[in-house]
């Protein structure tokens, strides 16, 4: 996974990359999976000072307190607004194009949703995103996920070197070293659970995840609560190579559409196997298949 160092404007993403249920028990970092860079209706808010990190206690106690908050489904047209202020780094169509900002295109409503809330409350810690997150209302918090998340993530490129080995740990994972597959939460296509709140890793950057990963696996969390103690457990247990395999394979991977069949970045090109093996396009697909 090449990811660059993004601890600084953290957004929705992400990120994060291989959440597995079966793991609760750690912290998530600062960097992919994913997290949102909010935009606010008056930019200028998004400059003024940023409040000094709150207490755990209290940072949880708010975030559960926005958690209890009724707010109707998010308005795409009305986060298009919102979510100005996100473009700057994230891309205004959520595809950004500097690796460093994950992207955010086809990111999950409630995963972004979820990030905000934990920059606010200070769960999450990062001063520009606290600052970014600070003014918005949990509404504007889903109108904003609405936006992104009516957006077509741009794949991008796997190395063909790492695609092997990066696609084998992502639909199979390592039972022995207690590492799951990455798909069991994000999805054979990488589109990531909304209901669980996972997110969508397809064409996520390499550099952001393997970043992420990296400082999950070195001690980086994204506080206490109980989403980001997933992550941090599994990255550990992750080697260099392996994060490496993992974040390159994740951003060539492409959300299916409906009817089509899920292939991964180590998939030979379907004309490349129908020449070789004589059998039509569609045989190809399966070989890649999560």
């Amino acid at each position: 996974m090449r990811f660059r160092q993004p601890l600084a404007f953290l957004a929705v993403l992400a990120f994060a990359t291989t959440a597995s249920a079966q793991h609760t028990s750690a912290k998530h970092p600062a960097s992919a999976t994913a997290a949102a860079k909010p935009a606010t209706t008056a930019p200028a808010a998004a400059s003024s000072a940023v409040p000094a990190p709150a207490a755990p206690a209290d940072a949880a106690h708010m975030m559960a307190s926005m958690e209890t908050v009724a707010a109707k489904p998010g308005d795409a047209t009305a986060g298009q607004g919102k979510a100005a202020a996100c473009g700057a780094c994230h891309g205004m169509d959520g595809n950004s194009t500097d690796p460093q900002y994950p992207k955010l295109a086809g990111e999950n409503e409630q995963y972004i949703v979820h990030q905000l809330m934990s920059f606010k409350s200070g769960e999450r810690v990062n001063s520009i995103m606290q600052g970014m997150a600070a003014p918005l209302s949990v509404q504007d918090m889903h109108d904003i996920g609405a936006y992104f998340a009516s957006k077509q993530s741009i794949a991008g490129v796997s190395d063909q070197s790492l695609a092997v080995a990066g696609g084998k740990l992502y639909r199979e994972g390592d039972p022995a070293r207690g590492i799951p597959a990455c798909m069991a939460c994000h999805g054979p296509d990488g589109h990531g659970n909304p209901g669980a709140m996972y997110p969508q890793l397809a064409g996520q950057h390499a550099d952001y995840v393997q970043k992420t990963l990296q400082a999950w696996h070195d001690g980086t969390t994204w506080g206490s609560e109980a989403h980001a103690q997933i992550m941090p457990v599994i990255a550990q247990r992750l080697s260099k190579s392996d994060i490496e395999a993992v974040a390159s394979y994740v951003e060539g991977l492409h959300t299916a559409q409906p009817g089509e069949q899920v292939g991964g970045p180590e998939a030979p090109a379907p004309a490349a196997t129908s020449a070789a093996a004589g059998t039509a396009p569609a045989a190809a697909g399966s070989t890649g298949q999560h």
